[in-house]
């Protein structure tokens, strides 16, 4: 059963993408109004600074499967830079593996599947698995074994929308911090 909620996550998700898309919205290319006509009006939009916004889908409003999704958009452009999705059903680290890869080799060629690099954040020590082929950064809870949240970007140097480059850490645009 837990297998098939994971699967029912990311059933939208095609392969060779820029970024991983999720549930057919794609970091980096898709825009704030495929959002709204897709998961309807959200539960609140908050604005931020830099002419950002998020649109948040919580309580009610929940997307299937989860217990919050959070699209961060450029209010500008329209053009959807980041998803954050908080999945309601418990995943772990296996889970995890068996659906986006196992971990990178430490040493050697990278492997032409995708795999992980485990990283930890800076501001309060999470460990995380980055797919960088994949644009995805799977952020673990403080036991350090089941999925606090998914964050979906554009790939770090994969041209955005509107804009002259990606992210500049290396990974996922945006991807070393959780909510």
């Amino acid at each position: 059963m837990r297998n098939f909620t994971l699967a029912a996550l990311l059933a939208l998700a095609p392969a060779g993408a820029l970024a991983k898309p999720w549930n057919g919205i794609d970091p980096g290319t898709s825009k704030k109004d495929e959002v709204v006509k897709k998961f309807g009006e959200p539960s609140k939009v908050v604005k931020g600074d830099a002419n950002k916004e998020t649109l948040a889908y919580l309580g009610d409003k929940a997307i299937k499967g989860t217990t919050q999704a959070q699209f961060k958009v450029d209010a500008q452009s329209g053009t959807v830079e980041r998803i954050d999705v908080f999945p309601g059903p418990v995943i772990d680290k296996e889970m995890v593996e068996s659906s986006y890869g196992a971990a990178c080799p430490a040493s050697g060629p990278m492997p032409k599947d995708p795999c992980y690099v485990k990283k930890v954040t800076g501001d309060n020590f999470r460990t995380y698995f980055l797919y960088l082929k994949l644009g995805l950064a799977v952020f673990f809870k403080d036991d350090n074994k089941t999925v606090s949240s998914f964050v979906f970007t554009p790939m770090a140097g994969a041209p955005k929308a509107g804009s002259a480059g990606g992210g500049a850490s290396g990974g996922p645009a945006g991807a070393g911090s959780e909510r």
